[in-house]
């Protein structure tokens, strides 16, 4: 799996609030470009959000499943990939101190053609966008907490 991680100046609850937002994740997530539904229930396992991938006029409709959940600190989902087939992401979250969270996300290709990619390539792909993304989801958890 890649893993990167970012520490974020506030709490692991106020991070897993934008987790827990689905209407959030285009926000948060490259690559992401519309949601078109969050399934009720959402983070629940096997709940989705529907999505877009990809710039306009280019866009894929997809899907992502949570797959596991440990509320508060973990999120593990089922990202659709087109045309790779799909990716498994880990999203841990471990406080530090009483004010800052540090923010874990391993991502590996998991089915279709995309597995077939050598992690030394995956890792030049998904690597820096990911340390894009937990930067946005800290960015949006740390102005939702100044909002408060």
């Amino acid at each position: 799996m890649i893993e990167v991680s970012r520490t974020v100046a506030t709490t692991a609850e106020r991070v897993f609030a934008v987790l827990a937002d689905g209407w959030s994740y285009a926000g948060w997530v490259v690559g992401a470009s519309h949601i078109r539904q969050v399934e009720d229930g959402w983070p629940a396992v096997n709940t989705c959000i529907h999505h877009n991938v990809g710039p306009w006029p280019l866009q894929v409709k997809d899907v992502t499943r949570v797959r596991a959940i440990d509320p508060g600190r973990m999120l593990e989902l089922e990202a659709r990939v087109w045309p790779f087939g799909a990716a498994r992401v880990r999203l841990t979250l471990n406080p530090v101190g009483q004010d800052a969270t540090e923010v874990c996300m391993a991502e590996a290709l998991s089915s279709g053609t995309g597995q077939l990619i050598p992690e030394v390539v995956q890792g030049l792909i998904l690597r820096p966008r990911n340390i894009e993304s937990l930067r946005r989801l800290g960015d949006i958890a740390v102005h939702r907490e100044a909002e408060r």
